[in-house]
């Protein structure tokens, strides 16, 4: 079955950097495209960045210029590095994937931004 585990998330000071992991397990990781969401308290979840599977990327107005999303297809993983963090990238991170008409999600991962 199609499995999607998120990683690295923490607590980071103002202005400091993280990378996210999303090891994925159950399809063809490299036909597909991939996406970082997250959802902050009290707030819709929201698109961070895609991937497409020849590797095409699109980013978030508030994310360009500070976060890069980027795969492995040996690892069948997918990252996030995000730089010059603000208490406002505070949120849970997920990643998703479409694969046969259907929504795959990870768990999530915390990420908390001190000031």
């Amino acid at each position: 079955q199609v499995q999607l585990v998120e990683s690295g998330g923490g607590l980071v000071q103002l202005g400091g950097s993280l990378r996210l992991s999303c090891a994925t397990s159950g399809f063809t990781f490299s036909s597909y495209a991939m996406k970082w969401y997250r959802q902050a308290p009290g707030k819709e979840r929201e698109l961070v960045a895609a991937i497409t599977s020849p590797g095409a990327t699109n980013y978030a107005d508030s994310m360009k210029g500070r976060f890069t999303i980027s795969r492995d297809n040996a690892k069948n993983t997918v990252y996030l590095q995000m730089n010059s963090l603000k208490p406002e990238d505070t949120a849970v991170y997920y990643c998703n994937t479409r694969y046969i008409f259907r929504e795959y999600w990870g768990q999530g991962t915390q990420v908390t931004v001190s000031s």
